[in-house]
Formats: structure tokens, sequence, C-alpha cells
């Protein structure tokens, strides 16, 4: 078993976005204390990050952004001109108090976990990452600096190629356009329909990178509603493709968890246990070459028990399925009420996993599929890529 590092800080016990914000709520320093109360969080895999610094966050982000960035966080004001020129002080990103320093910290574990992959051999996992939609020149989707671009761009520097797989319920358009006209990075995206969710826009079937037609994103709207059975078979049919004609050197895997059922952002039903399928398929085909980023994850109970199953299988433990007594206190005790009236609620607090959301699959997931398979050029016999053009 490739050995793994938990990559966290003390940062994230103290507030950040705030209390009204979707991500004002306990999500990485709630995966640590649950993983320690199941004892499987030993400081010899637990790691520090570091902040990025300014040169590697202006690989690929703008330098003006990264100085009216510095300039908001240092005198605590936004103006009108910072909310329409780079969406910051606004709800959707808001000018916390410290978000700069914080956001570097998040980035900066992106960079660190890819070096531990070309270093140490190692997989890296950074619960903080994820932020896929920030622009080089714009915070966007609640997300200021773009680590999983980032943590790709450190391992391009070795010249590996790598496969950027989305299992976020939004569309990781910020990882899309950023690579959209590199062949040696392609990005694999299962996600809610952006005509009918964040980011609106992109991310359909036909969408393959920028003008070239050549197929360097792969990307597949899920209806709403959609269970295990869903997702299992879409990344079951679209792994081996992508896997076996791209031959990534490395994988970078964005586990955010608003696909579950509990989350309040989600038009998904997915259980816990069909999302750690889903990363175990990924997870056994890549390993040691493997950055795995956090990402969306709005229900910080149901986020907490996933994230605490994705460490134990990135570092190579079993977990009991009943939560310990001090894993169920420290659930209980976080302020979260939405959905207490919900027949799985209770539930959340015996067991890290679900009860299964099964059921036929979706015409429209089995639709696309085949749509895919016909037409993306990457999936073509050579020669054929033309032809599939729409």
């Amino acid at each position: 078993m490739t050995p793994a590092i938990f990559l966290g800080a003390a940062r994230y016990r103290r507030p950040s976005y705030g209390a009204n914000h979707p991500l004002g709520i306990p999500r990485v320093s709630l995966t640590v204390d649950l993983l320690e109360a199941y004892g499987a969080l030993p400081e010899v895999e637990y790691r520090d990050s570091r902040p990025a610094a300014d040169h590697e966050l202006a690989w690929f982000h703008d330098r003006d952004y990264l100085r009216a960035a510095r300039r908001i966080e240092a005198t605590e004001r936004a103006s009108a001109e910072d909310r329409r020129r780079w969406n910051l002080g606004n709800f959707e990103n808001p000018a916390f108090k410290d978000f700069y320093s914080t956001a570097t910290l998040a980035t900066g574990a992106s960079i660190q976990a890819a070096e531990a992959v070309i270093h140490e051999g190692r997989v890296g996992f950074n619960p903080a990452g994820g932020m896929h939609h920030a622009a080089p020149d714009q915070a966007r989707g609640f997300c200021y600096f773009n680590d999983p671009v980032l943590g790709i761009l450190r391992l391009r520097q070795t010249g590996w190629r790598v496969l950027y797989v989305d299992l976020d319920a939004h569309h990781g358009d910020g990882v899309e356009n950023a690579f959209a006209e590199d062949p040696a990075v392609l990005t694999l995206s299962l996600h809610m329909d952006t005509a009918k969710g964040y980011p609106f826009a992109g991310g359909g079937l036909a969408d393959w990178g920028r003008d070239s037609g050549e197929g360097y994103a792969l990307n597949l709207p899920m209806p709403a509603g959609a269970h295990d059975d869903d997702f299992e078979t879409a990344l079951a049919t679209l792994w081996p493709w992508v896997s076996d004609r791209f031959q990534p050197d490395a994988v970078v895997m964005q586990a955010g968890t608003d696909i579950l059922l509990p989350d309040p952002l989600s038009r998904f039903r997915v259980s816990t246990q069909a999302f750690l399928r889903m990363v175990e398929r990924i997870r056994a085909d890549s390993a040691p070459r493997l950055v795995v980023t956090g990402g969306g994850g709005y229900h910080p109970i149901a986020l907490a028990r996933c994230w605490a199953g994705l460490w134990a299988q990135l570092s190579g433990r079993g977990l009991p399925e009943k939560l310990p007594p001090r894993g169920r206190e420290l659930l209980e005790a976080v302020d979260w009420d939405l959905d207490e009236d919900e027949d799985w609620f209770e539930d959340l607090f015996q067991s890290r996993l679900d009860p299964p959301q099964s059921g036929p699959v979706h015409p429209e997931v089995s639709e696309a599929l085949a749509w895919l398979r016909s037409h993306h050029p990457l999936l073509q016999p050579a020669g054929k890529a033309a032809e599939a053009a729409p």
C-alpha cells in the first residue's frame, strides 16, 4: 500500500467566510477530530500545510489580482470596483479576516501534495483544497485561488501527463479552462447540468477543449436525482476509457462531497459508500501517483463522515462502520439542524455509512454515455476524431 500524507492546519479551526455563508461550517477540523476519535490519523501521517508563495500563485493567477487580494486583506475593505473587477468582497467570495492568508495555505497544501507524489511516491490528501472554480483574475464560486490547477502545474513541471477527475456536484470549470489547450492534461467531470446549477455555463457533453475538438475535456452532466447506480455506472464506464486511452502519469482527484444525499446544495442522492467505491476505483488504478483534494460539501456531518472514510482508503486502514462514542459526541455537538426531520437524520450519528440509494440507471445517463462513446474524440479509433466532431 502506498503511504499517504494528510495536509492540515490549525487555521481551519478559526472562523472563515461568515456564519451565513455555505462554507461557514466546520469541515477540515471536524474531519480531523473524527479521525482522531477513530485513532486513524497518527502524527507521522499528518503534515502542517505551508502557504503558497507569491511566485507559485502567479503560475496561474494574474499578479494584479494577487495584489488586490493582499490589499483587501490588509485594509479589511473591498470597494465597489473590487467587487466588480475581482469578484471579491461580496457574499459569494467574502473578504473575511485573513481570507488571503487562509486561501494561500489551502493552495500551498495542494502543491505540497503534488511534491509528495513527485519526490516521495506518496499519496497526498489536502481536504482544504479543491477550489476548482477560481479564474486567473477573479474569485468565483467560493474559490479564491485554484489549487487544483496549481497542483497540476507542479506535476506538469516534471513532464508528467495528468488526468484530473472531479466528483464535485459542480462542474470543474476553472480547471478545464486552465488546461483547455494542453494535450498533456485531461479533465473528467461528473456534475449537475450547468443550465440548472453553478457555474451556469459550459460543462456540456460536447465541451471537449477550447475550439480544438481534440478532446482535452470530458464532461458528463448528471440528471437531478442521480443516485448510487447512476454515478457508479458512469464512472465504471468512463474510467477505463480515459485511463486506457490517455495513459496518465499522475491523477489529481477533486473529492467534493456535495453529491451526497444530505447536502443542501446538491440535487443528487449518492450514499457515502457509493462515493467511497468510486474513490477506490480511482485509487486502485492510480497509486502511487495520486493527489486528492477536498472541494464542495455543505453538510458538515455528512462531509466529515465521508472524508474520514476517504482518508482511511488512502492510508490503507479499515474503519468500523459504527461511529466511536467520541465521534458521535463530536457530530452531535455541531450546530446543524437543517434536515433533522428527514428519516435518515439520526443515522448520521450512528454510522459513517448510509442507507443505499439504488435504482434503475436513469435513461439520460445511459444515453449520454453512449453519445460520448460515439462522439468524443478521445474515445474514437485512430483517424476518426475529425468525423466525430458535432
